[in-house]
């Protein structure tokens, strides 16, 4: 295989200048999203010495994004998505602006801060589905894999750069400019999105009652073998073996570290994903794309399991580097396919599923481990757990789901049963 078809793959960018837009600004908000997250946290502990209370913040900030989402869903369904986009971008623009000027008062108020992470956490969720469901309508369908490949890649550098550059702002100029950043990003954001054409939903506007159109979606996944099975395989990773939760413990008590050893347990992940990111040419040209996609799960789990059996931390840090890998290349593979395998017209809604999956599972996984973790009074063996538990559901899921194992990017998407009312799929949609 030459280096030019493992490299990340570039070809969106080169052939649609729409996309370019979007990827700039997504590239410029991973950093901005990641300043302001950092700078409440900051500012929230600052201001009441409570860990409890950053963690109800961010539990607030949760909240709000998850219902957004479900609304987010509906109204990229119904509207004009490049409007919707624009929108709430720059209502989160006021909001992150608000939260400047709150943080440059002589005593800033706490419960701004919270009512600013409930208004950015809803509104940033309506956005994000709309943005989501755009894509199929900028890129070529046999780009869509590297399309997310891109995405992916600008999450990973906006969550190396983001936090750190966040440190140093904070301790500097102050918490105040964090904000007052994350504000003029939003705003060049804004410029760069404007000149998209419009991109409303494929088909006539739904008047359906929001719970009958939500309903259509949830049937949807019930009759589509590949798309369920996305939802499910992500599952197994995200709930049964996520051990984030448990690098405090792990890095302190199992390998005898401190401060410094927890944070290389959180940034080993980081870099696995990014290589995988910079790696992820294949993924647009395998033509098994269900298969590949059931062994990038695998290659988490397995990772996952031995880095919970590590004897040592050298080891553990390499068992996490792969096991960010192997969650990039499941990301990439299951947003290129959930986007093949949707109707344009459920793209919305479909995708704001799969969004509040990601945020929600991710949060009971947490749960989960640290659960797991008291029951059997070893957090490395809850993790080893959480990975062999994650191994048999995606074996289980690759036998009893045939059609996701048969899914591909390549050709048409017949994953599930003919799409209704003279509906395109995402393929036909772009040309």
């Amino acid at each position: 295989m030459r280096l030019g078809e493992v490299v990340v793959d570039v070809a969106p960018l080169r052939s649609s200048r729409d996309y370019r837009l979007v990827f700039a600004t997504q590239a410029i908000s991973m950093v901005g999203t990641h300043l302001t997250s950092v700078a409440a946290s900051l500012q929230i502990y600052d201001l009441t010495g409570s860990s409890v209370q950053v963690g109800l913040m961010s539990l607030a900030l949760g909240l709000a994004l998850l219902v957004g989402l479900v609304a987010g869903g509906l109204l990229a369904d119904r509207a004009d998505r490049r409007r919707v986009v624009l929108l709430t971008r720059a209502s989160t623009a006021v909001v992150i602006a608000g939260l400047a000027v709150n943080a440059a008062l002589a005593e800033p108020h706490v419960w701004f801060v919270y009512v600013a992470a409930v208004l950015a956490g809803g509104i940033s969720g309506l956005g994000a589905p709309a943005m989501m469901a755009a894509t199929p309508s900028l890129v070529a369908p046999g780009q869509l894999a590297a399309a997310g490949a891109l995405t992916t890649l600008t999450a990973q550098l906006g969550g190396m750069v983001g936090p750190s550059l966040a440190g140093v702002i904070a301790a500097g100029p102050g918490i105040a400019m964090c904000f007052a950043i994350d504000a003029a990003v939003y705003v060049v954001g804004l410029a760069l999105l404007a000149p998209l054409p419009a991109l409303p939903p494929d088909g006539p506007a739904e008047a359906q009652h929001p719970l009958k159109a939500m309903g259509e979606g949830l049937r949807f996944l019930r009759g589509n073998q590949v798309v369920a099975g996305l939802l499910l395989i992500d599952v197994c990773a995200v709930v049964f073996a996520m051990p984030y939760a448990l690098f405090p413990e792990l890095g302190t008590e199992h390998f005898g570290g401190g401060p410094s050893t927890v944070g290389l347990l959180y940034t080993a992940p980081a870099v696995g994903s990014f290589f995988g990111a910079l790696t992820s040419g294949w993924t647009g040209r395998v033509h098994h794309t269900g298969r590949a996609l059931i062994g990038a799960v695998a290659v988490w789990g397995v990772a996952i399991t031995c880095f919970g059996l590590s004897p040592n931390l050298g080891l553990a840090l390499f068992f996490l580097a792969l096991a960010g890998l192997g969650d990039t290349a499941s990301e990439i593979l299951r947003r290129a396919l959930l986007q093949h395998y949707t109707p344009d017209r459920l793209q919305g809604r479909v995708g704001s599923l799969w969004l509040a999956q990601a945020t929600a599972g991710t949060s009971v996984g947490n749960v989960e481990a640290g659960l797991v973790s008291r029951a059997l009074g070893s957090a490395s063996g809850a993790v080893a757990v959480g990975g062999l538990v994650c191994l048999a559901g995606v074996a289980t899921l690759a036998v009893a789901m045939p059609g996701l194992r048969r899914a591909t990017l390549h050709g048409a998407a017949d994953g599930g049963p003919p799409v209704e009312d003279g509906a395109r799929t995402p393929a036909e949609a772009a040309d």
